[in-house]
């Protein structure tokens, strides 16, 4: 049913400079799963969120986000939306419970100092909040980058590469952390290159040059691109996430621009 549906989006496509970023791409992520969105650099992925929270209006395709129509309510989705970008884009001179305290400000969050505390507990800052930013390491960065992205209490969450540059143990705590969130009803669609967070995702998408080239559970992928590209070298005795990633974006055609 649609209502099941947080994103259910048709037929997206953004253009820049005439050069196609994303081709008549359809979406549907379920409310509360971990949705894990792949593909090479460039592909399109941060496009597509961007379109999905607000941040940019598709040039044509129609759909929803949170029950709000993405082409004419984007404004209001932005209010239910917690979104990490790939890069840490927080104030480095600012403290780890002052960035909360700006972001906490701009969403209007009732009992301000309550839930900056909280957040600061549940992602485990406490010795850290009067700490600079900018002096934290990768991981420590991006747990404070998720307070943040969550101190307004979000439907959504939207994650650009979140964990890129960050060492296998916060990597693994980070995931854990967002496993609990699935089970609070929190809907998570997550870019990443890493395969073994792809496994921890409920359904896949993958995304090249623009196009979505296979989608469903993990083994839905595999057994898609294996169907589609016999005569790849698969993996010997079973084959994996990154021998589909690999088959099909050598399948994929980069676009001509003349």
């Amino acid at each position: 049913m649609a209502d099941d549906f947080i994103i259910n989006v048709n037929h997206l496509n953004k253009n820049f400079s005439g050069k196609p970023a994303v081709i008549d791409v359809a979406l549907q992520v379920k409310r509360g799963e971990i949705f894990g969105f792949l593909g090479p650099n460039g592909s399109g992925k941060t496009t597509t969120i961007r379109m999905l929270c607000g941040l940019l209006i598709p040039d044509t395709g129609e759909g929803s986000c949170l029950g709000y129509n993405i082409l004419t309510e984007s404004y209001l989705i932005k209010n239910h939306v917690g979104y990490m970008t790939q890069r840490f884009s927080l104030y480095e001179d600012l403290t780890i419970y002052e960035n909360l305290d700006f972001i906490a400000r701009v969403y209007g969050v009732p009992r301000r100092q309550e839930k900056i505390q909280q957040s600061i507990a549940d992602l485990q800052l406490t010795d850290y909040q009067h700490q600079l930013a900018g002096t934290l390491s990768g991981g420590w960065k991006q747990r404070l980058a998720l307070a943040a992205a969550l101190l307004h209490d979000p439907k959504l969450l939207l994650l650009d590469e979140p964990t890129a540059g960050v060492d296998p143990k916060a990597r693994r705590e980070f995931w854990d952390h967002i496993h609990r969130l699935s089970t609070q009803g929190i809907t998570t669609l997550v870019s990443t290159h890493y395969m073994d967070e792809a496994a921890r995702c409920h359904r896949l998408a993958y995304i090249a040059y623009g196009h979505l080239l296979a989608h469903g559970t993990m083994h839905d992928v595999i057994a898609y691109a294996q169907q589609k590209n016999p005569h790849y070298p698969w993996t010997i005795p079973k084959a994996t996430l990154e021998d589909a990633f690999i088959s099909l974006v050598s399948m994929a055609k980069e676009p001509y621009y003349g």
